[in-house]
């Protein structure tokens, strides 16, 4: 990753109480590294936090192509803050946060204080997506739990931190190969899989790629925790790359988005087996026809 440590760009979020989670989903979704809530009386700031590898007015972009459908939301302010050791002050936001029957999702900082029984998944929450907290990542870690079998060859698109992948692995997965359409995220991801969470460089294959462009791979079980529009556009390839079998989770998407990829499933050689719902947010599993 690019030296660019010396400032963060930020972007304010205003918005009436009680959108709390909505505001929240939003800043995680436009790849931000880190946010701040403030309620005030009837209304809540959101300060979302964004790298300077790029300028503001490109992460504006990205955060308003999700800001589109929230009523009553509006950017109350913008600028630049320099030299905010983030990765200390806000290690306290990121608590152990069980997942499933037996994952926990835990910061580097919390390790030991994982429940007995609970498999830790380390992520130290940094600038890729996925630190575990966001519902749509929570979804297909539950259906993780139920679907993979040890042994399964796993595909992780869209991979972010890899956290799906680390998990997937840590459960019993030969082989996981991640892929990313960020380049940047490439570092982290090894990162976390490697140094904090000690599995063998072999067992991740983690390149970038645009969905399953060049994907040369057959898996047991595919991974796909990105939006219903990528979804869409990734699911006429999913069957193709499955073994008899095979089995494919999809999540990123809103329950009237589900809705509408549940149903053009089957015309694409998959079946519905399972479905879970956190707040807005479902997790679909499938399996090959």
């Amino acid at each position: 990753m690019p030296k660019t440590d010396d400032f963060w760009w930020y972007i304010t979020l205003s918005g009436p109480a009680g959108m709390e989670d909505a505001l929240s989903s939003v800043a995680e979704d436009s790849g931000c590294i880190g946010s701040l809530t403030t309620s005030r009386g009837d209304s809540v700031d959101l300060q979302v936090y964004y790298r300077a590898n790029q300028d503001l007015g490109e992460w504006l972009k990205v955060l308003n192509t999700y800001l589109e459908p929230l009523d009553g939301v509006t950017i109350s302010d913008m600028g630049k803050i320099e030299n905010r050791p983030w990765h200390t002050e806000w290690m306290d936001a990121f608590p152990p946060l069980n997942v499933g029957e037996h994952l926990v999702v835990m910061a580097p900082w919390h390790a030991g204080k994982e429940e007995s029984g609970r498999l830790p998944v380390f992520i130290y929450p940094g600038s890729a997506f996925g630190t575990g907290y966001h519902q749509s990542t929570q979804a297909v870690l539950t259906l993780l739990e139920r679907y993979l079998k040890k042994g399964d060859a796993v595909a992780d698109i869209g991979c972010g931190s890899a956290i799906l992948s680390i998990a997937a692995l840590k459960m019993g997965a030969a082989i996981a190969y991640a892929r990313d359409l960020d380049p940047s995220v490439v570092d982290e991801a090894v990162r976390n899989t490697l140094e904090l969470n000690g599995l063998p460089q072999e067992k991740l294959d983690i390149a970038v790629g645009d969905l399953l462009k060049g994907f040369d791979h057959k898996v047991d079980l595919l991974m796909a925790n990105i939006l219903f529009e990528p979804n869409k556009a990734l699911l006429p390839d999913v069957a193709a790359v499955l073994n008899d079998g095979g089995r494919a989770i999809f999540s990123g998407m809103v329950n009237a988005e589900g809705e509408q990829f549940k149903a053009l499933l089957e015309q694409n050689g998959l079946r519905l087996i399972d479905e879970v719902h956190f707040d807005d947010w479902c997790g679909l599993a499938a399996e090959k026809i």
